[in-house]
């Protein structure tokens, strides 16, 4: 269906297709048909798929620029330190699509034997293509990874979104919805411009019946890796996270803080090495907590390294059309 009005009545209701609201909406005739109250049969196809997938984690944040990539790229590193536990990452940031690039993943489609990534950025010719969809475009490719990508079996799907309550998040739960979503991780940054819009989307949770397992704040304060002082970039001028959590009751993951060697992980992995360590950064250990040596154990994108997907073909995924002639 296209963009509907503002006061649609929805293709639920007695009045669709016969509204007022409803003259001149080009989904009218859909409506007053009937035809678009059925429900879509990617939903139990989906299901079905995901049933090889043990749990299901959406990253949200209301808020552009907070780290929602960076927090899901470490949250899937994190959870694939254990080599038993099988892990993917799932970007539906169509419009943006950064993680290809955080991963060090620019024309792969791969990392480690327990880590799989899937991203329209892979679709593309060039890292610089804009892709100019309306909403039932964004809907379809994501109809397509969730029901076309080889996931197999996993412990854990992350799936990392752009910012806002919109098309891709509204897909993404309408799609999961028959297949058990764990819950969202909420991000934000302390000062209140950030708080603002995350309020917004834990509102979006409530009432798409969202569960939300807890908010993190990032960049939180900057610790020097030369003098060890830390400072705060972004003031928390209402409280932060911390207040927040405090007056609507959900639970504060935690802090991390602002460190320039996550920077420099991504830049290493675009070139396939780990990054030099800065000064201070040997007593401190790696970023996450990962174990010394990892990064040049696991070079990120590495060829024969990792489980490849089998994701959507390209030409299936055309920038200049539909998703699928299926959808």
């Amino acid at each position: 269906m296209e963009e509907v009005p503002h006061d649609c009545p929805g293709t639920g209701s007695a009045q669709a297709g016969r509204g007022a609201s409803c003259q001149g909406c080009p989904n009218q005739r859909l409506c007053a048909s009937g035809a678009g109250a059925a429900p879509d049969p990617a939903i139990e196809e989906i299901k079905e798929k995901m049933k090889t997938v043990k749990h299901k984690i959406l990253v949200l944040s209301g808020k552009g620029g907070v780290g929602k990539s960076t927090f899901s790229a470490h949250l899937a590193h994190g959870l694939a330190e254990d080599e038993n536990t099988q892990v993917a990452l799932l970007d539906i940031d169509i419009c943006g699509p950064s993680i290809p690039k955080i991963m060090g993943l620019e024309g792969e489609q791969f990392l480690e034997d327990n880590l799989g990534v899937m991203s329209v950025g892979f679709l593309l010719s060039s890292p610089d293509d804009a892709v100019i969809w309306r909403g039932p475009k964004k809907n379809g490719m994501i109809k397509q990874f969730l029901r076309d990508v080889d996931w197999g079996e996993l412990d854990y799907l992350i799936v990392d979104t752009p910012p806002g309550t919109s098309d891709e998040h509204l897909s993404a739960v309408q799609y999961l919805a028959g297949a058990h979503i764990d819950g969202a991780v909420l991000i934000t940054t302390p000062q209140e411009v950030s708080l603002q819009d995350v309020r917004k989307e834990i509102s979006f949770c409530h009432k798409v019946k969202l569960p939300i397992i807890g908010v993190v704040e990032n960049m939180s304060s900057f610790l020097c890796p030369r003098c060890q002082k830390e400072s705060q970039i972004f003031p928390p001028t209402t409280g932060g996270a911390e207040v927040m959590c405090q007056d609507l009751k959900i639970p504060l993951l935690g802090k991390v803080p602002l460190d320039p060697r996550i920077g420099g992980c991504s830049a290493a992995a675009a070139r396939g090495s780990p990054p030099p360590p800065l000064r201070g950064a040997e007593e401190q250990g790696p970023p996450g907590g990962g174990r010394p040596g990892r990064a040049e154990k696991r070079r990120l994108g590495a060829p024969g390294t990792g489980r490849a997907l089998r994701g959507p073909p390209r030409s299936g995924a055309s920038m200049r059309g539909a998703p699928s002639s299926q959808d």
